[in-house]
């Protein structure tokens, strides 16, 4: 018969060994607290702050910080490669009834692309007009060409009021509609954002071509970029106020058809301007026949 020291827990040395190479590891103990009662303890000392870790992100209640912290507009950012090429693609590609809010952006709308847009048709815009000023009077022996770099400033401060002011108003204004009209859908703020950034992108290669010296090839260019680019903010914005009152939903598109044109063809004014080079009057003057110099 087993006496009662042989029913007792006994040390074992597996554990002693175990705890002695790795002292860090996680342990638990299970103590009882009277025979009579035969409450059990768990000590789950080290796993207790990581399950209710999981279990607050398994049940979706992980906190996000508030506007002023820098992990609120980090989700803005958080967007790979192929999501804005397959953006890019849809704002240079617009195909009729393809909604780019809804096919694109609903997901996930971001600023990074928007961001990266207008920075690169800033320096674009301004670089190719100094070219293209260039090019254009590169004949012209008065002319002494000067690198114009307050057009870097002009050009930003175009392209970014441009590219948050009107959303801003678009979105307003169709947010007051839609309080108005209850039939009407809008979009957020972001996702408005969001279409104007993308519909930019097809000025960048615009204002490369816009280099050519020929002023009707610049107007040409400028209508493709317009019609390509004004699609893609008609698609979207047309199913948010097609609800409205026709004379609303007319004027409001054109609006922001005329905005978006207006844009371009401010570009084309102020920094392509060709000049047809017909020669100074102190070139013509010494410019003589060949026939004067033969005897």
């Amino acid at each position: 018969m087993a006496s009662p020291d042989d029913l007792k827990f006994q040390e074992f040395e597996e554990a002693t060994d175990l705890l002695s190479s790795n002292p860090g590891a996680s342990t638990f103990s299970i103590s009882n607290t009277g025979a009579s009662s035969g409450d059990v303890r768990l000590d789950l000392s080290d796993d207790e702050g990581n399950q209710q870790e999981n279990s607050e992100l398994l049940g979706g209640e992980k906190q996000t910080g508030g506007f002023w912290t820098f992990e609120y507009y980090q989700s803005f950012f958080n967007i790979d490669t192929v999501q804005v090429l397959d953006r890019i693609k849809g704002s240079v590609i617009p195909l009729p009834g393809r909604n780019f809010v809804r096919h694109h952006i609903r997901s996930s709308p971001d600023l990074y692309g928007p961001f990266w847009i207008c920075v690169t048709l800033v320096f674009s815009v301004a670089i190719m007009g100094n070219l293209s000023t260039f090019l254009s009077k590169m004949g012209d022996p008065d002319y002494h060409y000067r690198p114009q770099f307050h057009r870097v400033s002009i050009a930003a401060v175009t392209v970014f009021l441009y590219a948050w002011l009107v959303p801003l108003g678009v979105w307003g204004f169709l947010t007051w509609r839609q309080s108005v009209e209850r039939q009407i859908s809008g979009y957020t703020f972001l996702e408005t954002v969001c279409v104007y950034g993308y519909s930019l992108f097809i000025y960048i290669p615009t204002s490369i071509l816009w280099t050519i010296p020929f002023n009707w090839m610049q107007w040409l260019l400028i209508v493709v970029a317009m019609v390509i680019s004004g699609s893609v903010l008609v698609i979207t914005f047309w199913p948010a106020v097609r609800d409205d009152t026709k004379l609303t939903a007319f004027a409001t598109m054109a609006v922001i058809v005329s905005l978006h044109a207006l844009l371009a063809i401010g570009f084309k004014m102020y920094f392509f301007q060709t000049a047809t080079y017909t020669g100074s009057p102190h070139t013509a003057q010494n410019i003589t026949p060949a026939s004067n110099h033969t005897a």
